[in-house]
């Protein structure tokens, strides 16, 4: 299937779905927080855009610091995951390899959908081992999928 560069038509409605549904099930289990983000295009390398959105976004502003964001870059055929502070300090670079792994799989395949759902669900149990559920706990950030251009 030819996939369109604009970043709200990219993913079919189903996937479109099936991303929603896996963040929210994801943060049931956790206080942290999941944001998949598809951008058309890139200038500069990937994970300063990924930081700029991660800002521009206001995920670093989650309470405990624990906000991870999926970046695809749609036209450059790239994607990012960006863990803030509290997050990143805990896994290290070693487990979002992991999770770049297992994505990049389903990708290959035009399994997009299945590819950031398995993100979003390694992430989340990941997560939920350093940020449990409080008593208190919003959810802070849309689950919804984020467009830019």
């Amino acid at each position: 299937m030819r996939r369109s560069t604009n970043p709200s038509k990219f993913l079919t409605p189903a996937e479109s779905r099936q991303v929603t549904a896996a963040v929210e099930q994801a943060e049931k289990f956790t206080s942290g927080e999941i944001k998949v983000t598809l951008a058309r295009h890139c200038w500069i390398s990937i994970e300063s855009k990924a930081s700029r959105l991660f800002n521009k976004l206001n995920l670093d502003r989650t309470r405990h610091r624990n906000c991870v964001m999926i970046l695809l870059v749609l036209t450059n055929h790239e994607f990012h995951i960006h863990g803030d502070q509290g997050i990143h300090e805990r896994v290290g670079q070693e487990f979002w390899d992991d999770v770049r792994d297992r994505m990049s799989v389903c990708f290959k395949e035009d399994r997009f959908g299945d590819g950031l759902a398995e993100g979003v669900r390694l992430i989340g149990e990941k997560l939920a081992q350093f940020f449990p559920p409080l008593a208190d706990d919003t959810d802070e950030i849309s689950n919804h999928i984020a467009h830019h251009e």
